[in-house]
């Protein structure tokens, strides 16, 4: 296989760790804990693995501790750093007695159903340290959920002694690794669950998980993107670049690239939610920004938009769900005309008349993806929708009426983009190299300990990473009930940004001077060799967060 001289030299780099896991380790439990929310319910569920203690690690005596087989899972979408989390759990396990195996399965957790699996040498592994990607197992996103699951996974951990399983993962896959942890505990399987957090973006956290992985590495990525866009804009002066980034959820990776770039719009769709903002409140800010900039001879700039805004949307919500429910009962009726014009009639005829009024106000090829591109549950796949571009050609009719007003004399030009899988394989910063071996040791600290129900735990993150504190975390202390697919299960809750939080409010605090004035910030590539203050720093959420 063919390197490139990053990839050598990034080889020679040592994860630093906290100073917790360089020695002999000794478990601390603190306070018995309990879910976010629905106590009585989550406990009910979670019989076995309710109401477990907050852990952390501190240096200790040395203590023999017997060979373990543990199985590795990758699940979901990819992240930055998960090839070090996998290291971290390796090296762990060895450290504690050198005849531990570690298991990968193939493909995520349909690798662990379905038997496919490959032993993890140290020559395998040493292949992708400081790497990013999760190509040395593959991903999937299978979910495990039925008892039929969890018995084949049992079984074929039996097969190879494996008496541990790691599932790295988001919400949804580390909910799921609870409830695997649960149903193992309760049937005295001896099969212990750990999890680890992932996600680039941002919405697995809480007080004992200060950041997902990959989330900074992400980050820094797409923010080298809009700082190359901004320069470019305003080299060409010419453009407005509309810049659509991943975060269905949450708004998290916008506002930590705003924080990073200072484009002259960013939409936070939290916001947008809670002002109950419609869409045409959105088009209207982007255009007086747009017109304030042209009234300074200055028809260019950059506006970040979340991948799920119309999700966030009070009237595009009822939207969608109602076209959920209509084109489920008549998919075939719509499919039978010809012209999408005629479908598009025959859909509006049977919306309410707020969303009647919504609908036709979108461009064609926006209203066309919400009636053609659906899931497999026959849900609108909000994900395909060219948000940045539906809102070019909205902005571009508004400023039209703007100009027959005298509201506005400029010029305007959109050029959307989308940033997503740029981000999610690059190859991991330094403090996601760091965060994730770190990670990934604590996990074999957890198994060694016998744990089982809990998530690997590293905080303290804005310190130096020898004052990192590890530990773990009852999974189910993250869990609430939602309703999925007509029913109330357990679910990790989703971080949103909050508005009330230190990182949105300096992002307020500067919005309106960035939104006139070019005041743009180039990061510029992610540095892996240099100064700390160049290449450790973790995100300014993260750093206003722990107001560092």
């Amino acid at each position: 296989m063919t390197k490139s001289s990053l990839q050598i030299a990034r080889e020679s780099y040592n994860p630093k760790l906290p100073t917790s896991l360089m020695g002999d380790v000794k478990i601390v439990e603190g306070k018995k804990t309990e879910s976010v929310a629905d106590q009585a319910e989550i406990k009910d569920i979670f019989k076995n693995t309710y109401g477990l203690p907050l852990l952390t690690f501190e240096p200790g005596q040395a203590s023999s501790k017997s060979a373990v087989n543990v199985g590795v899972i990758l699940s979901g979408g990819q992240a930055p750093g998960g090839h070090n989390v996998i290291s971290g759990i390796f090296d762990g396990l060895k450290k504690l007695n050198s005849d531990s195996k570690l298991y990968g399965f193939l493909g995520g957790p349909g690798g662990l159903v379905d038997n496919q699996y490959v032993e993890l040498t140290s020559s395998f592994i040493d292949e992708y340290r400081n790497t990013g990607g999760f190509d040395i197992i593959g991903s999937g996103r299978t979910k495990l959920e039925e008892e039929a699951q969890f018995e084949k996974a049992l079984k074929n951990c039996k097969a190879l002694g494996i008496t541990a399983l790691v599932v790295i993962g988001g919400d949804d896959s580390n909910t799921n690794a609870c409830v695997l942890a649960e149903y193992y505990a309760q049937h005295k399987s001896g099969v212990q669950v750990i999890g680890v957090p992932k996600t680039i973006d941002g919405d697995l956290k809480n007080e004992m998980i200060e950041t997902s992985f990959g989330f900074d590495t992400a980050c820094k990525v797409y923010s080298e993107l809009i700082g190359n866009i901004q320069r470019d804009a305003n080299s060409a002066k010419k453009y407005w670049h509309f810049i659509k980034l991943m975060g269905r959820s949450a708004s998290h990776i916008g506002l930590e690239c705003a924080l990073q770039t200072q484009p002259n719009v960013c939409i936070i769709s939290e916001e947008v939610e809670a002002k109950k903002q419609t869409l045409d409140d959105v088009v209207t800010y982007l255009a007086n920004v747009i017109a304030k900039r042209s009234a300074n001879g200055e028809n260019f700039g950059t506006a970040l938009i979340p991948e799920g805004l119309v999700e966030f949307i009070p009237a595009m919500k009822k939207l969608i769900s109602e076209l959920n429910d209509y084109l489920a009962h008549n998919e075939e009726k719509v499919n039978s005309l010809e012209g999408e014009v005629e479908k598009r009639a025959l859909v509006a005829e049977n919306l309410s008349s707020e969303s009647r009024a919504v609908f036709v106000s979108l461009p064609s090829a926006i209203a066309n993806q919400l009636m053609a591109d659906r899931d497999p549950h026959g849900n609108v796949q909000v994900s395909l929708i060219e948000t940045e571009k539906m809102l070019i050609d909205m902005v571009k009719t508004k400023l039209a009426d703007m100009k027959k007003e005298g509201k506005f004399a400029g010029k305007f030009a959109g050029q959307p983009h989308f940033f997503g899988y740029e981000g999610r394989c690059a190859a991991p910063s330094n403090f996601d190299a760091d965060y994730c071996y770190s990670l990934g040791f604590t996990a074999s600290v957890l198994i060694g300990e016998g744990k089982t129900g809990y998530m690997a735990s590293v905080r303290n993150l804005t310190a130096p990473a020898a004052e990192w504190i590890a530990g773990g975390v009852p999974v189910t202390m993250m869990m609430n009930m939602e309703r999925r697919h007509g029913q109330m299960k357990p679910v990790i809750q989703k971080a949103l940004v909050r508005l009330d939080g230190a990182p949105f409010k300096r992002f307020v605090e500067c919005r309106d001077s960035w939104a006139v004035n070019t005041e743009y910030v180039y990061p510029g590539p992610i540095q892996y060799f240099g100064p700390t203050e160049v290449c450790d720093q973790p995100t300014k959420t993260l750093q206003l967060e722990q107001k560092k």
